[in-house]
């Protein structure tokens, strides 16, 4: 096993760099820089970016527009846009529904969805969760029932993470009650302009409008909108999971938080001295940083696995159960060290001609975004989940 980056992967990580100096706008760069939330169009106008260069889909076949990237390859490109302060990719469209559909679905739902995924014409929600259905999805209560041509959907759908910019929503339907739990689910793709659809905002605790409550009241979906075969969709629900909890771990991200992390605790003072400097801090920091070096490693040997051909398995979830601690461990000591300047506050308090300079912009965000690391250890499968899979299929009990 060779954890050493090639000469060839060296020189695409370089490709990487001059795309990203050259191509990525500056306002976008300086708002994910700062912390703060894009506008959608401004997701739709860096995606389209790297649609342009053809890297928008690393995930996808070479034939339907993917890039041909290997695992590591991925890794690199990941690293590489964590690093330049680029915008994450938002996943539901090019990470999750489409590797369903191209698994899965048939010819005509291939020809018509992925064009438009590459294209940014479709903005995708999940449809997974439900008040009494999160870790287990198995639980769901939305109901499907067959209608000639058609599905009628009653139900009820939460978290809906970007559903208010939403024009498609992949979904998961009971449409067997009488069957085994997992075996009477079906995976449909429902139209958000459908009558009988809506979609009621959830306010966070960092105040952001984020997540959404769907409500899907008779509903009409066409048979033709149903991914597999009737029945089939825990097959597709878990395959789209592993998709989605790849980039979890947020290694690149993670790297980038530490960096500022240690920036920021260059310029805070403590007693006279900055706050790095003080034992009790600095220990804290070397202890994260030993972590994420730790991770780094178990991330490179799965790459390298995946490289030579091997799939990983339980090593995700281990992945995930640390990458996300970690960026939340990262956020809290950024907050505080940033100490009362982390306080939320309200923008309307500002003048209209006041600006914030850096530290005082990094502030505003810090205690939203360590309110929002919050939700890592629950979302693509709660840690806790994610330790007993561990314990099943690594240590056997």
């Amino acid at each position: 096993m060779n954890l050493q980056f090639t000469a060839e992967e060296n020189a695409f990580r370089d490709e990487v760099r001059s795309f990203l100096a050259t191509q990525l706008p500056s306002a976008i760069q300086q708002k994910v820089r700062l912390g703060q939330r894009l506008y959608a169009e401004q997701h739709i106008c860096w995606q389209n970016l790297l649609n342009a260069r053809g890297w928008l889909a690393p995930g996808w076949p070479v034939a339907l527009g993917g890039t041909g990237w290997n695992p590591v390859q991925k890794h690199i490109f990941e690293e590489e846009c964590a690093a330049a302060h680029a915008p994450t990719v938002v996943p539901f469209g090019v990470n999750m529904v489409a590797p369903v559909i191209i698994r899965f679905g048939n010819e005509a739902q291939k020809s018509h969805y992925l064009p438009r995924i590459l294209n940014n014409h479709d903005w995708w929600c999940q449809g997974y969760s439900e008040p009494g259905a999160g870790s287990d999805l198995a639980d769901i209560k939305t109901r499907a029932v067959r209608d000639g041509d058609t599905y009628i959907v009653n139900g009820q759908k939460t978290w809906t993470t970007l559903g208010q910019h939403a024009n498609m929503m992949f979904c998961l339907v009971r449409t067997d009650s009488q069957a085994k739990k997992q075996a009477g689910i079906s995976f449909l793709l429902i139209d958000m302009q459908t009558p009988g659809i809506t979609v009621r905002p959830i306010i966070t605790l960092d105040g952001a409008h984020e997540v959404n409550e769907v409500f899907l009241d008779n509903v009409r979906v066409p048979v033709a909108n149903r991914v597999g075969e009737e029945g089939q969709g825990w097959t597709c629900a878990k395959f789209l999971l592993t998709h989605e909890r790849t980039g979890i771990a947020g290694l690149g991200h993670a790297k980038q938080a530490l960096r500022h992390l240690k920036d920021v605790a260059r310029r805070q003072l403590h007693r006279g001295r900055p706050l790095i400097t003080a034992p009790s801090f600095r220990e804290k920091i070397a202890r994260a940083e030993l972590e994420l070096m730790a991770l780094e490693v178990t991330n490179l040997r799965v790459l390298a696995a995946a490289r030579d051909g091997n799939a990983p398995g339980a090593e995700s979830s281990l992945l995930k159960i640390r990458g996300s601690e970690l960026r939340q461990r990262l956020s809290d000591l950024t907050r505080r060290a940033l100490g009362p300047q982390a306080l939320p506050f309200h923008a309307d308090f500002l003048n209209g001609d006041e600006m914030l300079d850096d530290d005082q912009a990094f502030g505003a965000c810090a205690a939203a975004q360590y309110f929002n690391r919050r939700k890592l250890s629950i979302y693509g499968g709660a840690n806790e989940i994610q330790k007993n899979i561990v314990a099943k299929t690594i240590l056997g009990m």
